[in-house]
């Protein structure tokens, strides 16, 4: 199944040739963080090896997300490395439960927000180095080796999914490079896809949680998550923009 897309942006052929010169300047360095870990890297397989038949999208039911549950938080937190020490203004946030409240009704709801994974992901759009890229099965990722702080991709996501590396950071997984300078966010837990498993969050939300996430391949009219996108109504958080993306809401 493919979700429908909005398109119309002309791309300038010199806007092509700059970020293809200093993505090829940025590849001549490489960092070390920990043994064993650098940021040439940005978890995964590399990007040609992405089935492009497939489109991989995560489907939130609103109603079993409740406010009082934060598996989905506490296991891509454990599984990525990154922590919350409660300052939101400099710690990262790959995913992150907000509350909503209608004024109108009183109703109380509570979600998990990440990235979004767009289809036409405006941090792909505004990246000067090419190091924000979409892979051909629609998971949008953070090259570190590429990424120069810039955070115009922070800017332009109006989601709020992208966060910067302000700490030292430490105990890194091999998996999910980080890098203080540079800029990250979820990556829909690559590294597992690509070997056939599903995200943290999601196998946490299953497993301990409420049963509100399904993962799966948006292309495959058979999976799970197309199903019920085809049986029962979704929305897009911002619709409005456009921006088709891989991640769904339920009871929103």
């Amino acid at each position: 199944m493919k979700l429908p897309m909005v398109n119309n942006k002309k791309t300038d052929p010199t806007d092509i040739g700059r970020r293809q010169f200093m993505k090829s300047g940025a590849a001549m360095v490489t960092v070390t963080l920990a043994p064993g870990v650098t940021i040439m890297a940005y978890g995964g397989s590399a990007e040609s090896q992405a089935n492009p038949a497939t489109r991989w999208g995560l489907l939130i039911d609103v109603n079993k997300c409740t406010k009082d549950c934060d598996e989905c938080v506490t296991a891509c937190s454990k599984e990525n490395g990154w922590q919350d020490t409660g300052n939101p203004e400099t710690d990262a946030q790959w995913i992150r439960k907000i509350d909503l409240l209608n004024p109108e009704t009183g109703l109380e709801q509570s979600l998990a927000v990440m990235c979004q994974h767009c289809e036409d992901a405006p941090c792909v759009d505004v990246c000067p180095t090419g190091a924000s890229f979409k892979r051909p099965d629609g998971i949008v990722l953070v090259d570190k080796h590429t990424c120069i702080g810039c955070r115009y991709c922070m800017m332009a996501c109006p989601y709020k999914a992208r966060s910067f590396i302000h700490e030292p950071v430490t105990d890194q997984k091999p998996y999910a490079p980080r890098g203080k300078g540079t800029v990250e966010g979820c990556t829909l837990c690559v590294h597992r896809v690509d070997v056939g498993g599903t995200p943290a969050c999601v196998e946490a939300c299953n497993t301990t949680g409420n049963g509100a996430m399904i993962f799966g391949n948006l292309n495959d009219p058979e999976s799970e998550i197309a199903i019920q996108l085809a049986t029962y109504a979704s929305s897009a958080i911002r619709s409005d923009l456009g921006l088709n993306p891989g991640v769904r809401y339920q009871n929103l």
